[in-house]
C-alpha cells in the first residue's frame, strides 16, 4: 500500500463549523456597532486561525481592536460552538473504513487547541486518531511546517505516505510543503479551483473517494 497514514483537516473537512464560527464573530461584531457579514462571507474569512479571521471580519480603519475581538470571540464562540456545527456527510463511513483497514489517523487545524479537543470529544470520539494538533503557543500556524513535522514525527511514517485532506489554500500548502500527498475536497468551505491552484493532486466530492487512492 502506497499510502499509510492520512492527516485530515478539521474545519470545512470532517466538520461544517461555519454557521457557528460565523455567529460567535457576527455577535462580537454587532455588539461593538460594528458592520457584521453573512454566513458564507466567512468560507474566506476562516482557515488561517482565530486572529486572523477576527482580523479578515473587522474594518480596516478599525484593527486596533484585534485584540479586544479576538477575547470576545473566543469567548462567544466557547459559549456556542456546537450548535449548528455536524459531520459532514460520509465522514462518518470513512473513518469506519479506515479503521477497519488499520491506518492511522491524524488531524491538523489552524483551529484553537481547546476548541478543536472539545470538537473531536463531541463529534469524533468513536474513532481512534493519533494525534489533534491545534493552534497554540509556540506552534505556528498552517501552512508553517512546524505542526506538519510533528504530527509526521508522530505518526511514525514518511511524508510521502501520507495522505494529507483539506478545502483551501492553506490546506494544500501545508501538504506540498511537508512532502505529503494533497487532496483537495469540494464539499467544504473554498472552490476547487483555489484547491487545484495552490497545489491539490486530486479533488475528491466525497469522503469515501479516499479510499480509491489507498487501493
Amino acid at each position: 500500500m502506497k499510502y499509510k497514514a492520512v492527516v485530515f483537516d478539521m474545519d470545512g473537512t470532517l466538520l461544517d463549523t461555519l454557521e457557528d464560527l460565523a455567529d460567535a464573530m457576527n455577535r462580537v461584531l454587532e455588539a461593538r456597532g460594528l458592520p457584521v457579514h453573512p454566513v458564507d462571507a466567512y468560507r474566506f474569512f476562516v482557515g488561517s486561525g482565530a486572529r486572523n479571521l477576527v482580523l479578515r471580519t473587522l474594518p480596516a480603519d478599525r484593527q486596533d481592536l484585534v485584540a479586544e475581538c479576538l477575547q470576545g470571540f473566543l469567548k462567544e464562540y466557547e459559549a456556542n460552538w456546537k450548535v449548528k456545527t455536524r459531520l459532514y456527510d460520509g465522514v462518518a463511513e470513512l473513518l469506519d473504513a479506515l479503521t477497519a483497514r488499520n491506518i492511522p489517523m491524524a488531524v491538523l487545524t489552524n483551529k484553537p487547541q481547546e476548541f478543536a479537543e472539545l470538537c473531536m470529544k463531541a463529534f469524533l470520539p468513536a474513532w481512534d486518531f493519533a494525534l489533534t494538533l491545534g493552534q497554540m503557543p509556540g506552534v505556528p500556524v498552517k501552512p508553517d511546517p512546524a505542526g506538519p513535522r510533528q504530527v509526521i514525527r508522530h505518526l511514525g511514517v514518511a511524508p510521502e505516505e501520507i495522505l494529507y485532506l483539506g478545502d483551501t489554500d492553506v490546506d494544500m500548502r501545508t501538504a506540498v510543503g511537508a512532502g505529503m500527498f494533497p487532496v483537495g475536497v469540494t464539499w467544504g468551505f473554498r472552490p476547487e479551483d483555489e484547491l487545484r491552484a495552490s497545489g491539490a493532486a486530486v479533488i475528491i466530492d466525497h469522503p469515501m473517494e479516499l479510499l480509491d487512492l489507498l487501493g
